[in-house]
């Protein structure tokens, strides 16, 4: 059995051949994987954030499926629909893109609500319901989004209920100086494409899984999570004379992703045992779409990423022996 350097070496290796930088993000996407979440890429145009996620699905070996979002989207071309069959006079189910392993929700903002909606099923219960039938998704299955954070003409703010069933929320940055310098030496002769070919599969990541259930956590590490978890609640509890940045905090999701993400994170980086350091490096990717701020955070320009840093900062730190 693989440990979790070797697994992920071997996919970031991979998935480098076609990405160049994005290190942080690519080791995020490989903690949703083995923590079995969804993933919220935010990020400008041009960033290689669709093209990660398909770098990432060929990788894995697992069927891959894109679905560019549009405001005339249907749920049905989502989800599939019921199709009449003249021969035998009766209707059956046609699956639509969902049906996969790795689904790619391009522009996932542009949708309308009715087609945001379709996808709450999927997302929690990896299965969805055509003419009034259940449909289980394949093993395993993800849907990792994309989204512009400053176009604003024709898209629709994600419902508060859907953000809160993505595991991470990741902010993809421009690359460095060198990266960009090397992304034009390799991608400036288009006869010279890189091919990705598959170094794992479905089978063996959730294989893989047990062992990321093994890593230990103890009951003080544990307190800790819930620790930084409900002072966000405490923040958006009205009264005193303090100003108030949160209309609320973050959910019993946001406990259990930290629970389950923090052991992904410590078995890829060959640990066998979740730390509170590593609590505080992904917290942000857990909670930043699990908190509102209020209208006085946003006026003084105060995010989200603020809040949580201030939450850490006053959260007390366990003694691990």
């Amino acid at each position: 059995m693989l440990n979790g350097p070797a697994w992920s070496q071997k996919l970031r290796a991979e998935i480098g051949k076609a990405v160049i930088g994005q290190d942080a993000a690519v080791e995020r996407l490989l903690v949703a994987l083995l923590a079995n979440g969804h993933v919220l890429l935010e990020g400008m145009p041009g960033l290689a954030k669709t093209l990660l996620i398909k770098s990432l699905g060929t990788a894995l070996g697992v069927q891959f499926e894109r679905i560019q979002f549009t405001p005339d989207l249907l749920p049905s071309d989502v989800t599939g629909t019921m199709i009449f069959q003249p021969k035998t006079g009766e209707f059956s189910p046609h699956h639509g893109p969902i049906f996969a392993n790795l689904v790619l929700a391009d522009e996932i903002n542009r949708a309308p609500a009715k087609v945001q909606s379709a996808l709450l099923e999927a997302m929690q219960e990896r299965q969805v319901t055509i003419g009034g039938h259940t449909h289980p998704l394949p093993k395993p299955f993800f849907v990792m989004a994309t989204q512009n954070p400053v176009e604003q003409e024709g898209t629709y703010p994600l419902p508060e209920a859907q953000t809160d069933r993505f595991l991470f929320k990741l902010l993809v940055d421009y690359p460095t100086a060198e990266e960009e310098s090397t992304m034009m030496q390799r991608w400036g002769q288009v006869t010279k494409q890189p091919a990705i070919a598959p170094v794992s599969s479905g089978e063996e990541l959730i294989a893989l899984r047990a062992n990321v259930d093994a890593i230990h956590l103890s009951p003080a590490v544990q307190g800790y999570i819930l620790g930084l978890v409900r002072a966000t609640r405490a923040l958006a509890e009205k009264g005193g004379t303090s100003k108030r940045y949160l209309n609320f905090g973050a959910s019993p999701r946001a406990s259990l992703a930290l629970y389950q993400a923090g052991r992904a994170l410590a078995w890829l980086r060959g640990l066998d045992y979740l730390s509170p350091s590593l609590v505080q490096e992904i917290a942000p990717d857990v909670l930043r779409h699990r908190i509102g701020l209020t209208y006085e955070a946003e006026a003084e320009e105060i995010t989200s990423d603020k809040i949580i840093a201030q939450v850490i900062e006053r959260t007390p730190v366990p003694t691990i022996a």
